[in-house]
């Protein structure tokens, strides 16, 4: 009789359970389609990056991202935001940028990040604000040579030449120059962006296990990162700014791209080396823009994918 009223009761457990399963499934909250979110300011410590005429990439940067972090955790509180670094330093206390770098994947790796958004300024590669050049002015004179001999030279004249590229413009990592095509993304050499000079060559595009990762990442994320790059720009342009688009580094890669396992962006958000764009970018009024502009564009990326999962029940379906 005991082992009868046993079954008994283990029966009405499994029934009961039958019965709740529902409502117990019902119960739990949906996983959300963005938990963490990684914000990287660039550069850093003995890193400045870009130098303008009024402060260093690396201070514009963490200003940018800073104000950024606190707009999200305002914007998204159930969203975890971790910062790659929220001081001078390079992040780690690391003294080496490559390391640092690495450092900076590392660290979203490890927190299972969910988006990773690296903030940066630009520079045209020439002097900030511009330089001084030499032209004919189309006259002549005649002078003696070292010989003495009257001889007729052109006169010369010096002109300001102003540093003039400008712009916004968001990185996303090159994972199969190849094969992927589209019309949304340039793929450039062009002065501008992000470079290193990572002694290691970890960074070569062409090594297998680049290729390998590529093959990875164009599954997972690539479709990820490129919405999210296009909508970042897509709200520059909509707050007055000159968009020059989504971008990949074509022959040279941007770790912080290649080594995070997640959809990763990498905005530069202005050229440190144009005079009026320096300045904007460096003013309360610009940064809230652009806090602004890339704030707007993560809750549009969010919504997109609460959108693609509802229709398809997996956000990972693209």
């Amino acid at each position: 009789m005991p082992k009868q009223k046993n079954i008994y009761v283990r029966l009405l457990v499994l029934a009961t359970t039958i019965i709740c399963l529902p409502v117990l499934l019902v119960a739990q909250p949906p996983k959300p389609v963005i938990a963490t979110i990684i914000v990287d300011a660039g550069h850093g410590g003995v890193d400045p990056g870009a130098i303008g005429q009024l402060n260093t990439e690396a201070n514009v940067s963490l200003s940018i991202a800073l104000k950024l972090g606190k707009a999200l955790e305002e914007a998204m509180p159930d969203v975890k935001i971790i910062y790659t670094r929220t001081t001078d330093d390079l992040p780690g206390g690391l003294k080496d940028k490559n390391e640092a770098n690495r450092y900076r994947a590392q660290m979203a790796n490890e927190a299972h990040g969910d988006l990773f958004i690296s903030i940066h300024a630009n520079a045209a590669g020439k002097k900030a604000g511009g330089w001084y050049a030499r032209r004919k002015t189309g006259k002549y004179k005649k002078v003696k040579n070292r010989k003495g001999k009257l001889v007729t030279v052109p006169i010369y004249e010096s002109y300001y030449v102003k540093n003039w590229q400008h712009g916004t413009e968001t990185f996303i990592w090159a994972a199969d120059r190849n094969v992927f095509k589209s019309e949304a993304i340039s793929q450039t050499e062009d002065e501008g962006g992000e470079t290193s000079d990572d002694s290691t060559d970890i960074l070569d595009l062409n090594s297998p296990e680049a290729m390998i990762r590529a093959q990875l990442y164009e599954k997972k994320y690539f479709a990820k990162s490129l919405q999210l790059a296009t909508l970042v720009e897509e709200e520059f342009v909509k707050s007055g700014r000159v968009s020059r688009g989504v971008k990949q580094r074509n022959e040279k890669g941007i770790w912080v791209l290649q080594a995070t396992g997640m959809p990763s962006i990498l905005v530069e958000t202005g050229f440190v080396t144009h005079t009026e764009e320096e300045k904007y970018i460096n003013s309360e009024k610009g940064q809230e823009e652009i806090v602004n502009a890339v704030l707007t564009a993560v809750k549009r990326y969010k919504a997109w994918l609460e959108e693609s999962k509802n229709s398809t029940g997996s956000s990972n379906a693209f």
